[in-house]
């Protein structure tokens, strides 16, 4: 008697831990292109990182750590040219700049474009991989749970094609692509 209401009061304790399995713990856990497209946005490379794409963050940051340093170095030329312009057509004789003798009025003020040309671009270049990254996280979340299995198959059946009062055989109507996706 003793060894059956042991075996009970083990059964009634234990119940509520081992018990059927719920429908939640089945549930798989859906990958959010949204969530991607909003961790990159804030910090670029975490939505490949959230999409599992470990390989695309180098590549990111080697983009805009580039164009960082051309912005830079553009702007630091820019600014020199700039105010060597200035300083050469101000009209004031105490102000000198450190290029005199070697370029002339033309030359700096063509200089200073060329520079403020590559510093706009190189601002567009850095933007157009920050954009690319937030597009690529927001395409691979969408595609990540894509499977396209090995089946995949082409047919081609014949069909009639109504034209007006007669029918023509056709295969148009019957091209049919087939292409197993997993859900």
């Amino acid at each position: 008697m003793r060894k059956i209401s042991l075996a009970i009061f083990l059964i009634v304790a234990f119940a509520g831990i081992v018990g059927a399995q719920n429908i939640e713990d089945t549930v798989t856990v859906v990958h959010s292109p949204q969530k991607a497209t909003i961790m990159s946005a804030c910090l670029p490379g975490l939505g490949q990182v959230y999409n599992r794409k470990y390989w695309k963050v180098p590549v990111i940051y080697a983009g805009l750590g580039g164009a960082g340093y051309a912005i830079g170095f553009n702007n630091n030329l820019y600014k020199d040219y700039r105010s060597a312009y200035i300083a050469r057509t101000d009209g004031d004789s105490t102000t000198v700049d450190p290029f005199v003798g070697h370029y002339t009025e033309t030359n700096l003020l063509d200089l200073r474009n060329y520079y403020r040309h590559n510093l706009e671009l190189s601002v567009i270049i850095l933007s157009a991989v920050y954009i690319l990254n937030i597009v690529d996280a927001a395409v691979d979340a969408n595609l990540y749970d894509f499977d396209i299995s090995d089946d995949l198959s082409l047919s081609f059946h014949p069909a009639l094609w109504n034209a007006g009062s007669a029918f023509c055989p056709s295969i148009g109507g019957g091209f049919t692509i087939r292409i197993n996706l997993r859900p």
